[in-house]
């Protein structure tokens, strides 16, 4: 009997470690220190790029990132294979990986002639270390001193293996009220070669507007099935605000203002002020170059700017008619992983009417955008922006199959289109 509940106990206690552990992911792209910055993620194909790669192929991914603390640290990482929703497969990673579980971070340099110094990591994946074995989604996970329970970032990314085709075409809403402001993607699915036993429960779809997530609308149902091609389209899904263009700071010079910038100051830190912004909502649609919500690394002042480009701290305002506390305004981009927290939120300030925001971000081309939150908590990204139908926009679609008695999904099509080739 003494014997039992010690095994109960040690049961629990086990299960409370592995809870605690895992608590400590967020199963999305995130930063778990503040001195950790400039994170950047993508198919080495482009810079930027969606972070999709074919399996056993020569693809790569390139991860890059600061550490401001000034001290060289041991960081190490693992990849960990999720589902279409990024919930953890549980399943063995001897059965997701193809060699060890984990491996250091050896690629880092130290910054050159900058006032903020920092530190500059790299690693490529796969690599002959750690590399996977099966399609679907993983999430990279950094953490210091091989210690999984002292997180630094995580990343998501996609290994597909192709074996359905995906065909689609972008169309006005067929909501009459939407069509001058939405984007609806229809699509077909061809599973050339693999026989679905059941459409409604082993195949869901993931359309995904410029890579962001919290926006993403996940299809598990198809409007109408012909022999081995599934159709979606639907009037009520894959029904998109196009939203407007993003705004942009270029801070590739700390010398001359660009046209966004209204002083910099230089001195034991950089400091810039932008020029006021106002809300968009009531503009018609105007076509301005943007990046999709990205950013880039530049210097126009060095020769590479991945460890001679400076920081500085960003000052944005925005004046909004008719603003009060009751509602919150955010200032999010893919430098911040659009995430909306008291790192991203705007402080205002009711004498004046408007709202301010500071960060400090890496010298390059930002873009950014601003999202209005209610009491409620809901989030609108349209409401200060303006929504266009005619807005550029990126789309990608995710296929993922679960084949019968499998215990994973994997991801086995793969589409990428643009608003503007059609």
């Amino acid at each position: 009997m003494k014997s039992l509940l010690l095994s109960i106990l040690l049961i629990l206690c086990l299960s409370s470690i592995v809870q605690k552990s895992q608590a400590q992911y967020q199963y999305d792209n995130r930063v778990y220190r503040p001195g950790i910055k400039t994170i950047q993620f993508y198919n080495t194909t482009k810079e930027g790029a969606f972070p999709v790669i074919n399996l056993n192929s020569n693809d790569q991914l390139l991860l890059s990132f600061d550490d401001l603390s000034g001290n060289t640290r041991t960081y190490n990482y693992t990849i960990e294979h999720c589902d279409a929703e990024w919930n953890p497969s549980r399943i063995s990673p001897t059965e997701y990986l193809q060699s060890y579980n984990e491996d250091r971070i050896m690629d880092y340099r130290y910054s050159v002639s900058t006032i903020q110094k920092y530190i500059h990591y790299e690693l490529k994946l796969p690599n002959r270390n750690v590399a996977p074995k099966i399609p679907g989604n993983y999430l990279l996970k950094v953490y210091e001193n091989g210690d999984t329970n002292n997180p630094i970032l995580t990343r998501r990314f996609y290994v597909v293996n192709s074996r359905a085709t995906v065909a689609a075409q972008i169309v006005p809403s067929n909501d009459v009220q939407l069509r001058q402001t939405n984007q609806k993607i229809n699509f077909q699915v061809n599973f050339n070669g693999i026989t679905v036993q059941n459409p409604y429960g082993d195949v869901r779809i993931l359309v995904m507007q410029n890579g962001r997530s919290e926006t993403a609308q996940l299809n598990t149902r198809p409007t109408y099935i012909r022999g081995s091609s599934l159709d979606y389209s639907d009037v009520g899904i894959n029904d998109f605000a196009g939203g407007n263009e993003f705004r942009h700071v270029d801070t590739r010079s700390l010398r001359l203002n660009s046209e966004r910038i209204a002083r910099i100051f230089r001195d034991t830190a950089n400091t810039v002020l932008l020029l006021a912004d106002r809300s968009r909502d009531q503009d018609n649609y105007l076509t301005v170059y943007d990046n999709n919500g990205n950013f880039f690394v530049r210097n126009q002042e060095g020769s590479d700017p991945l460890v001679d480009a400076d920081y500085a701290q960003i000052y944005f305002n925005l004046g909004v008619s008719g603003s009060t506390a009751d509602n919150s305004v955010y200032v999010v981009g893919k430098f911040n992983d659009y995430v909306l927290d008291q790192h991203s939120k705007m402080d205002f300030d009711a004498a004046k009417g408007r709202h301010f925001f500071n960060t400090l971000l890496k010298q390059g081309i930002i873009d950014y955008q601003y999202v209005l939150v209610n009491k409620a908590g809901k989030a609108d990204y349209t409401a200060i922006e303006g929504n266009h139908f005619e807005t550029e926009n990126d789309y990608q679609i995710l296929v993922y199959y679960r084949q019968p008695g499998a215990r994973w999904e994997e991801l086995v099509g793969y589409l990428s289109l643009n608003t503007t080739k059609r």
